[in-house]
C-alpha cells in the first residue's frame, strides 16, 4: 500500500515516462533533469516493492504493477485538477496538467506557436505534450493517456472520439534532386511516382495503414504502392529520400519542417490533402482545463501554408507549396 506521504510530483514523472518511452524524454516533457525523474521513479518503486518498468525494453515498458500504479496515478491527478477546476470560480481561471498528444508534424509547426500563446493567457494550466504515430493516438485517447489530440482525420477515429477540424494540407512527394522524377513537370502524376518505391508514414506491418492518405490517394486511382520503408518522423522519410531508399510521400507540414537539403518537394496530381482535426474522447469528461486548451486550439492560428478547412475548396492547393 502506498505511503500516505507519497508525492504527486513522483506520480508526474512516471506517468511522463509512460507517455514518452524513456527517462530522458520524461525529463524534457516535464522540464526536470533527467536523474530527478529516476528518483521520482525510484521512490515509487521502492513503496511499492516493485518494479514499475522493463527498463530492458526500448522504449522502456510497463510491467503489471506498472500499469496497475499508471490507472491509478492519471485518477489521483484527474481527481486535483477536478479540484482545482472547482475553486476556477474564486481564483480567477482553470488550472491543471493537460496532456496533449500530436503526430510530429503538427508538434513542430502548430504546437510551439500554441504554448507560447497559452503561457502569456493560461499560465496556471500546464500543457504535456506527447508524440504520437497517427494510428496510436486513439489508444492513447481512449486508455486516458492524453486529453485531447491533434491528429489526422484518415484513418477515421474510434466512434467515441469527437473532433474539430482545423486545417486541410496537401499530400506532396519528396525525391532525390538527381531522382529521374526530375524531369517530370508538376504535379508528379501518381502513376509515375507508383513506378518507384516508396517511402511513406507510418508503420509497414501497422494494422490500418492501408487507410492512410498517402495509401489511399493512389487507391484512389486504381494504383498500388511498393511501400520499401516507414516512419513517423518527417525527417528520417526525407533523409531516407534523399539517399535514394525510396520516393517520400507525406503531408505538406512534415516537409515543411524538416531540412530538405537535397532533396524537391513536390505536389501531386489531383492534389490528395491530409485533414488535421484537435480530438477528445466523449467516455471521458474533459476538465475545465482540459475544455480551456481545446478552446485556444480551435482559436490558434492555422500554420503557414495549410488551408482552413471551411474555405479549403476556394483555395488552390498549389498556392501553398513553394516552387
Amino acid at each position: 500500500m502506498l505511503d500516505a506521504d507519497i508525492r504527486l510530483e513522483w506520480f508526474v514523472s512516471f506517468l511522463a515516462v509512460v507517455e514518452t518511452g524513456s527517462f530522458v524524454a520524461a525529463a524534457e516533457s516535464t522540464r526536470r533533469s533527467q536523474p530527478r525523474v529516476s528518483q521520482h521513479v525510484a521512490a515509487l518503486e521502492r513503496e511499492i516493492g516493485q518494479s514499475l518498468f522493463d527498463r530492458k525494453k526500448r522504449p522502456v515498458r510497463l510491467t503489471e504493477a506498472g500499469a496497475a500504479l499508471a490507472v491509478q496515478a492519471r485518477n489521483v491527478l484527474r481527481s486535483l485538477e477536478e479540484a482545482e477546476a472547482a475553486m476556477a470560480p474564486w481564483r480567477g481561471g482553470a488550472q491543471g496538467i493537460v496532456i496533449l498528444g500530436s503526430c510530429p508534424s503538427a508538434s513542430a509547426a502548430f504546437v510551439p506557436d500554441l504554448l507560447r500563446s497559452l503561457a502569456g493567457s493560461d499560465p496556471d494550466i500546464r500543457v504535456v505534450l506527447t508524440e504520437h504515430a497517427p494510428l496510436e493516438l486513439d489508444e492513447a485517447l481512449a486508455s486516458g493517456g492524453v486529453d485531447l489530440c491533434l491528429r489526422p482525420m484518415s484513418p477515421k477515429p474510434a466512434p467515441s472520439v469527437a473532433s474539430r477540424a482545423l486545417w486541410a494540407e496537401p499530400l506532396v512527394a519528396v525525391h532525390a534532386d538527381d531522382h529521374p522524377l526530375s524531369e517530370v513537370p508538376d504535379p508528379l502524376p501518381l502513376a509515375a511516382i507508383a513506378a518507384y518505391p516508396i517511402v511513406t508514414i507510418g508503420r509497414l506491418d501497422a494494422p490500418g495503414a492501408a487507410e492512410l492518405e498517402s495509401y489511399q490517394a493512389f487507391q484512389e486511382h486504381g494504383l498500388a504502392i511498393d511501400a520499401v520503408q516507414a516512419t513517423n518522423q518527417p525527417q528520417t522519410l526525407v533523409s531516407l529520400a534523399a539517399r535514394g531508399i525510396g520516393v517520400g510521400v507525406t503531408n505538406w507540414l512534415a516537409a515543411q519542417s524538416s531540412d530538405t537539403t537535397g532533396v524537391r518537394v513536390r505536389l501531386l496530381e489531383s492534389s490528395p490533402q491530409r485533414r488535421v482535426a484537435v480530438c477528445w474522447d466523449t467516455a471521458r469528461a474533459l476538465t475545465p482545463a482540459a475544455r480551456r486548451i481545446l478552446q485556444a486550439v480551435s482559436e490558434a492560428r492555422r500554420p503557414a501554408g495549410t488551408i482552413p478547412v471551411r474555405a479549403h475548396k476556394a483555395n488552390r492547393v498549389e498556392s501553398v507549396v513553394p516552387g
